[in-house]
Parts: structure tokens; sequence; C-alpha cells
């Protein structure tokens, strides 16, 4: 069961059609998850020891070997589907968690650091580019890109603290995942398509992106394809969100060292060593909202998609979800899917998507409608949580409790809330990471 709080989420709906409501949520969120599993998502491209890509068709014994490397929360899955169906020669895999006895050793698995890069983070990255440095034009290298790849695969520019307190500041500025990955991608050696230039073999890469609107070049910070920012862009954004005078003096003489042309820029279209990489993105927050307004048509609610590209600033947003569902008839669904946003201003506890449902708490008594946000990846922020629901009794269970929802707001402190009432939607680390998912029941 993805959700270890299941019965208690239900039980905390005051009335018969309020736990209905519940249960149909906590549905529906589970069916868009499974429908991105890693292993699967991979595995439906290879057929017989050929990997399937759109129109291309990859056979992997025209190769000498086959190498295997992976960086992100989903790589586990994602090597298995490989490792059941092809011989792999060697592999490294960096991610953020593992479960489970990982039994193969000629494939290495390196517990990284995330959301901060962490010394295993670039520890793993090294051992990635040695291996890849060991290639020949006659190799085939299988990458596998999912979520959190920024912080697992790191080579920096800069020392570790550096980059540490650079990737913080810019985690609470309230600074999209593009623009975070703009920066990331000019401090380090390895993102922005560089990751191609440790290698001649042929590579394939198989995504699962976590970013709105799949742009290749900002999931995990696009170490296989090109990209299109530059030096300067990466100042730019440090200078709108002022922080370029609050990071560390490496970070700002390598940018500035960039922008003289002091250092070499990240890949462009140009590039030749584009020629020698597939990329393809074998999951996404589309899949994952399909499959849950399909689950929600089962399940008897007239729903519709409303987007796969929110984004935001969390506690406006969801008010805006409110607007678009509360003109339309009883048992209708809206799905949305895509990352928001929080500016931090004060020093509780949560996440994006706990705090767009806090938001809510007082527009949700007034009218009939139950609400839930959902990190795919199982983890919400700071917290031990994956988000929220919420319904019109939770407003009057908070006020019984002394919990006032607007001071939590003004606070960051959304998991508190839940977690005092209970509503906070508890996973285990999902394996996978296609950014968000809302789901509101009319």
């Amino acid at each position: 069961m993805l959700f270890k709080n299941y019965d208690q989420l239900i039980a905390n709906g005051l009335t018969p059609e309020l736990k209905q409501k519940r249960q149909d949520i906590l549905e529906i969120l589970t069916a868009a998850t499974q429908a991105v599993d890693p292993y699967t998502a991979v595995r439906t491209h290879i057929f017989q020891k050929t990997i399937h890509i759109e129109d291309t068709i990859i056979d992997t014994q025209d190769y000498n070997k086959i190498y295997l490397i992976g960086f992100g929360k989903a790589s586990i899955p994602m090597a298995q589907a490989i490792i059941d169906q092809i011989s792999v020669e060697k592999g490294v895999i960096i991610t953020n968690h593992t479960t489970q006895t990982w039994p193969y050793q000629h494939v290495e698995v390196i517990i990284g650091g995330h959301p901060l890069p962490n010394h295993n983070s670039i520890t793993g990255t090294k051992k990635i580019i040695t291996l890849l440095q060991q290639t020949t034009t006659d190799d085939l290298i299988l990458i596998l890109i999912s979520g959190g790849g920024s912080a697992l695969l790191c080579h920096p520019r800069v020392d570790l603290a550096s980059m540490q307190q650079t990737t913080e500041v810019l985690l609470h500025s309230g600074a999209t995942i593009t623009e975070i990955n703009t920066i990331r991608k000019h401090l380090s050696h390895v993102k922005g398509g560089q990751l191609l230039r440790y290698t001649p073999a042929r590579c394939i890469a198989l995504i699962i992106s976590d970013v709105v609107g799949d742009p290749l070049e900002f999931i995990a910070s696009g170490p296989t394809t090109a990209d299109t920012t530059t030096y300067r862009d990466a100042k730019t954004i440090f200078q709108h969100y002022n922080l370029w005078n609050k990071v560390y003096d490496p970070v700002q003489k390598i940018i500035s060292a960039g922008i003289d042309g002091e250092l070499p820029e990240t890949v462009k279209t140009n590039d030749p060593l584009l020629f020698q990489v597939t990329n393809s993105i074998v999951a996404n927050n589309y899949i994952a909202c399909h499959a849950a307004q399909q689950k929600a048509q089962k399940l008897g609610y007239t729903t519709q998609i409303g987007t796969t590209t929110l984004m935001g600033e969390a506690r406006l947003v969801g008010k805006q979800l409110i607007i678009q569902i509360q003109d339309l008839p009883q048992n209708s669904g809206i799905i949305t899917g895509g990352e928001t946003t929080v500016t931090l201003k004060g020093s509780g506890i949560g996440g994006r998507n706990q705090e767009l449902i806090l938001a809510l708490i007082p527009l949700l008594a007034q009218i009939d409608i139950v609400a839930a946000s959902f990190a795919t990846d199982g983890i919400d922020g700071t917290s031990d949580a994956a988000g929220a629901i919420g319904d019109p009794q939770t407003h009057q269970r908070a006020l019984q409790k002394g919990l006032d929802s607007t001071q939590f707001l003004e606070n960051n402190n959304s998991h508190t809330f839940f977690n005092e009432l209970k509503d906070g939607l508890i996973t285990h680390p999902t394996g996978t990471n296609v950014m968000d998912i809302q789901v509101l029941l009319k």
C-alpha cells in the first residue's frame, strides 16, 4: 500500500461522504504513482536485447561492451530493468537511498546526497567519469537519468562547501528549477552536456522527467544534451534573487571567469558530441496525471486535467485551482501536475505540497471540495510527508485543537499543522519522481 497512514487519512473525514472522497483521492494518487513506476518505464522499451526509442531500434548485440550509469532517485529500479534483459559489462549508479541488498557486484551503487550534494555524490561522479574514459567507439553506454540527478551527479568547479551553500540559498529563494539548474550547470564539469566529453561511445539516455514541460536541458541539469544558457544567465539569476553577494567567493569567481571567456561554456547545439547520444523521456508528469484522470473517471467523477505545467508560489496556486473547480457540477474532479515554489519567510517545517493545501484550509471550509497535493517521490520539502489532504471540516478540526492555519502558513510550518491533524500524506520513498500532482474532488 502506498500510504502508510491510509486508514487514518480516511477516518479523519467526519462524514461518510468525506470519508469516501478521501479514499478516492488516495486511490487516484496510487494509480498515478504506479503509472510512472521506474522499472516498468524502462522495461517497456526493451525487446529481446534491443532498445526501442520512438522510431529508433538499437540492437545491443552490435556493440562490443555495454556499460550502465545512472543518477537520480529512480536509478535502482531503472537499472534493474536493464540488468534483467541486457548483459552489462560494468556500471555505476548514484542514488539517494537504497532499501534492499544490491546483488550485482559489477554495477556499483553509491548513496549520494539530496537535495544537497555530498562527498559521495562527488566520489560517485568521479567513478562514472573513470568508467566513461575506459570506453571506445565500439561500446554502448546506457545512461539512466531521474529526479535528484542534479545533486547526485556532482563534479563541481568549486569546493563542496561552496556548492552546498549555493544550492541551499537557491532552494530557499523561490527560484524555479530551471533557474537553479542554470546555475548548477555553470558550476559543473559534467552538467549541461559536458558528461559526453568523457567518452567516444554511443550513448542512450533514458530519462524520467521531474521538470515542468520536460525540457531535456534542465532535467538533472542536462548532462547529455545541449545547453541554451550561459554564464551570464547564471549571474543574472543570482542578481535577480539578490544572492550574488550572498554566495561564497569561489562561486563568484567561476561565474565571472566564465563570463570573461576564461572557462569553456557548456555544450551548445552545434557541438559534434551530440551526434553520439539519443535522449528519450520514458516517464513524466503527464503520464501520471493521465492515469489519475482515468482512475477518477472509473470512480465516477467527471474529471479534467487542468495542466501538467503548474508553476508559481504554492500558497497562491491552490487558490486558482479552487476557482476552476467551484463552478463545476457535483462529482467533478480536476487533476493538475507540475512543480510550485515556496519563498521561505518563516522557520517552520514543510514543503510546497503541504503549503499549497494549508493555504486552502479556510477556503475549503466554505465549499464542498476535498483537495490533496502530493510529491510523487514521497518527499515534500524538509518533512517526512509527501503532501497533505484537506476537506471542508479541516478548518474546524484545526480550531478545536487551537491551530490557526494562517499563522502556520506565515511561518512556512505546514508539516507541523498537518502532523497535528494527522492529515499528512505519509509514504515510503516511491522510487520515482515526476514532480507533484494535485487532486480536487467536488
